[in-house]
């Protein structure tokens, strides 16, 4: 049969059949063709958030109001490969050595609030012969993803020099639309109401992230706030969640990253404080978010959260 089938294939080819053609001819004959494989689909490139209150990290073990030992900063540097995040806004550190004892300075860049503070040592509550040590917010960038340093929001501070500022980026991963950010870490002790002592200070930070929000929301990139806002904004009815979400101008219409859900890292603690807040045009690509809860004893008082968006 095959003899047959070359004699009459090398008939074709000699009139009319090109050699692509030939070849094809002889596959179909011989039945040894098979339909080419379909490519997987390429994944659709992302960006992970996150976000990581670290309760008074220090330079140096056995300082500040959290002291801990290598181990400890060897179980927080686990954690922190674990979350595999591109960018992870911080809180409660004390220095850039700090945050680097916890992120690989090989796979991550610091950039953490200019903020000297008043130098004031302040003892830890609770814990006498402690005393505190600056605590300032930031982030950590993976090596490879491109960013641009913005002033810090100093209108935060309200004039003390003891309140946070913000951090400022505009991050431009590769394959992914540029996005605007900004970590902070809001005064403590007014989470929910305003009856306490602390809400009016709190209160005045409000505008100055409403400001911020705003002008981001008139421009064209997406943005996000993340940090601690020490404020439960998923209550109903609650004040700065509601000053915030107004939708003026049209992409200040916000979302928490983590929805309605309710926080799992402490039993006693069922609210969220810690957000990772989108904008109209990020809340659109919002993939996937997570609360990453500690296997062992707890590394912070807080756990990271990550909210993983799509590329566009």
């Amino acid at each position: 049969m095959f003899i047959a089938m070359e004699g009459n294939l090398r008939a074709w080819s000699t009139t009319r059949m090109t050699r692509p053609a030939l070849i094809i001819a002889l596959c179909l004959l011989a039945g040894a063709c098979t339909a080419p494989r379909e490519r997987p689909a390429t994944p659709a490139a992302t960006l992970t958030l996150a976000s990581w209150n670290m309760e008074h990290l220090a330079e140096r073990n056995g300082s500040g109001c959290r002291p801990r030992s290598d181990a400890d900063y060897a179980a927080m540097r686990a954690y922190a490969e674990a979350l595999d995040a591109d960018v992870i806004a911080f809180q409660e550190v004390e220095s850039r050595a700090a945050a680097e004892r916890v992120f690989d300075p090989a796979r991550y860049t610091i950039e953490i609030e200019q903020r000297v503070g008043s130098g004031r040592k302040g003892e830890c509550g609770g814990q006498p012969g402690l005393t505190i040590n600056p605590q300032r917010t930031g982030f950590a960038i993976r090596k490879g993803v491109a960013f641009e340093r913005q002033p810090d929001l100093t209108d935060l501070q309200l004039g003390n020099p003891d309140l946070r500022s913000g951090v400022d980026l505009v991050v431009r991963p590769a394959g992914a639309a540029p996005i605007r950010l900004l970590s902070v870490h809001l005064k403590a002790g007014c989470n929910s109401g305003d009856q306490r002592e602390a809400c009016p200070v709190l209160f005045q930070q409000v505008p100055v992230v409403e400001r911020w929000i705003d002008q981001r929301a008139s421009e064209r990139l997406r943005f996000a706030v993340l940090g601690d806002f020490n404020r439960r904004l998923a209550l109903p009815g609650d004040a700065v969640w509601a000053d915030w979400d107004d939708a003026s101008p049209a992409n200040a219409d916000l979302a928490r990253a983590s929805g309605d859900q309710g926080a799992r890292c402490n039993p006693r603690y069922r609210d969220f404080i810690d957000y990772i807040v989108l904008d109209r045009r990020a809340s659109g690509g919002l993939v996937r978010f997570e609360e990453k809860t500690y296997a062992g004893p707890a590394l912070s008082d807080h756990c990271a959260i990550t909210a993983q968006l799509q590329a566009h």
